[in-house]
């Protein structure tokens, strides 16, 4: 069996980001036949523009973060909630793998949505969001796939995600759905 490579992108573009350890964790706790690559570049792709998506003309970030898409079996948002709602980075992240329209990056991607937030719901308003964002976009919304840790500023003010049991047995939950559409595909 083949390894599944998960692209996973982190809405928070903060240094000691709560979400950029949850993904680390994710990527620590990976079955072996599970490739989880976050990609770093988020805060260096200017906003999307269509009078700078031409052939020839578009930003090198933007066009790295279409190709690593591409070349990705499976999308990983790892989001934080900001004012309700997704980050400015992640939502430009979309709209960049959304195009062009029917065609973009995300059209027919697997696609899952975590993270975790200050209150008490662990971000789900921000999750719900990102996962419409995609799903509009194309992306194939894999909605058995749902990990939202609350409480992020205190849980995680001393304690890295890896560390924390809880956290580490919800992360292996979400391996089973993001592999079993890998599994289908194979299959068909």
């Amino acid at each position: 069996m083949s390894k599944s490579t998960v692209l996973t992108l982190v809405g928070s573009l903060r240094a000691d980001s709560h979400n950029k350890k949850l993904a680390e964790a994710i990527q620590l706790n990976a079955p072996e036949n599970v490739d989880v690559q976050i990609h770093d570049s988020l805060g260096n792709i200017p906003f999307y523009n269509e009078d700078i998506d031409v052939e020839g003309q578009v930003p090198a970030e933007a066009a790295a973060l279409r190709a690593a898409a591409n070349d990705a079996d499976t999308i990983l948002l790892v989001t934080p909630e900001h004012n309700g709602t997704v980050p400015a980075s992640l939502k430009n992240a979309i709209d960049w793998l959304s195009r062009p329209f029917g065609a973009g990056a995300l059209s027919g991607k697997p696609t899952a949505v975590v993270g975790t937030a200050f209150g008490q719901y662990g971000g789900v308003w921000a999750q719900d969001e990102a996962r419409k964002a995609v799903g509009i976009a194309g992306a194939k919304v894999l909605e058995d796939v749902k990990l939202a840790v609350p409480g992020s500023m205190i849980r995680f003010a001393e304690l890295h995600p890896k560390d924390d049991a809880e956290v580490v047995e919800q992360i292996k939950g979400i391996f089973e759905p993001l592999t079993a559409v890998q599994d289908e595909e194979a299959a068909a």
